[in-house]
């Protein structure tokens, strides 16, 4: 496994991560410029690379790893890493929304006959509202977590395509936690160089605005498939983020969170940007193909998976959400991109607000 690491400060910091998808690998690369850093993955091959070819072609073709990460099939692998020298530790969860649940009860077994002052920090990195029940990733690890309160965790998030992040191009990202310890080490862990990296305490923020911006960038992309022009995709990004604020707010988030990179900067790179899967998935949608045929060529999005979740969500806060609303009715009703357009545009004038 991968040596250790000395930082300036003279003090060690391990970094995990669960999770070897192209984020995953993203936020491992940055850890690894300067940590000791060790990535778990399902796949022997995606291991053989990444240890080998310092490559992960799978999910980041043509991008070069820093040759301090290494990588295993193995979790006493990640648990002995993280647990190495008493050294502070980061674990960062770079799994899916659908896959939380079972990776924090596996987390809570390990964890639970650890010393609680020895627990690494957890961050996920997921975006989105679970299926079956509408809960934010916070929520489902307060749930998964509960027999460990002491557990520092949080949500690591920003305006990022992991391609990006990975090439060393430059990145601002924020670390929500309500534990000071946890956005310091994360900071810690993936800030310098071209990456910075932002505080906040305001979880629930981050987290409503990453789910309800990739439902955005689908809206957006399905404008520019139907050719609407840039004076649309301005108004949908504006009255996109209105809704995100709405609900947010309603969930106790704050407002100031939704101006920032979180909010608006999230909200804007994934409904104009080329490699944003949301946008392509909205762009196809608008041009006439259907959701099946996107998904059967092996197109994910995470907005598709959490549309209709934020949606059942937002009614039962009393939520209006006109924009996901119309989503939803092409992803899964069968109306067609032109007719839900023109019911956007039918609805009745009113004062511009937040609520």
């Amino acid at each position: 496994m991968t040596g250790t690491t000395a930082h300036a400060t003279g003090t060690t910091l391990r970094v995990a991560v669960i999770g070897a998808g192209s984020w995953g690998t993203a936020l491992a690369c940055l850890a690894a410029r300067t940590w000791p850093t060790l990535i778990h993955a399902r796949r022997d091959d995606v291991v053989r690379n990444i240890r080998q070819d310092h490559a992960n072609p799978r999910y980041l073709p043509g991008i070069s790893l820093p040759t301090g990460l290494d990588a295993t099939q193995s979790f006493d692998d990640i648990f002995s890493h993280l647990a190495h020298d008493a050294a502070p530790s980061l674990l960062i969860l770079g799994v899916p929304v659908a896959g939380m649940p079972d990776t924090l009860a596996m987390l809570a077994q390990v964890f639970s006959d650890w010393d609680p002052d020895r627990l690494p920090g957890i961050v996920w990195s997921c975006k989105g509202f679970d299926a079956e029940h509408g809960r934010l990733p916070h929520e489902i690890a307060d749930a998964a977590l509960a027999t460990l309160p002491h557990l520092p965790r949080g949500v690591i998030s920003g305006p990022s395509f992991a391609k990006e992040v990975a090439q060393g191009l430059p990145v601002a990202l924020t670390v929500a936690s309500s534990s000071a310890t946890l956005r310091a080490r994360t900071t810690q862990a993936l800030h310098g160089g071209m990456a910075r990296v932002y505080g906040s305490e305001d979880v629930i923020g981050v987290e409503v605005g990453g789910a309800l911006k990739n439902v955005m960038a689908i809206a957006s992309g399905i404008g520019d498939g139907l050719e609407l022009g840039t004076n649309a995709r301005a108004a949908l990004i504006t009255r996109g983020l209105a809704e995100m604020t709405r609900l947010g707010l309603a969930l106790g988030a704050r407002p100031d969170t939704f101006a920032g990179l979180t909010g608006l900067g999230d909200l804007v790179l994934t409904a104009t940007g080329e490699l944003s899967r949301n946008r392509q998935v909205g762009i196809r949608i608008g041009q006439g193909q259907s959701l099946d045929s996107i998904l059967a060529d092996g197109m994910t999005a995470e907005g598709v998976r959490c549309a209709r979740a934020a949606l059942l969500r937002a009614r039962a806060a009393g939520v209006e959400l006109p924009i996901t609303e119309a989503v939803c009715r092409v992803l899964f009703d069968g109306e067609s991109p032109r007719d839900a357009v023109a019911a956007l545009f039918a609805r009745e004038a009113r004062t511009e607000s937040l609520n």
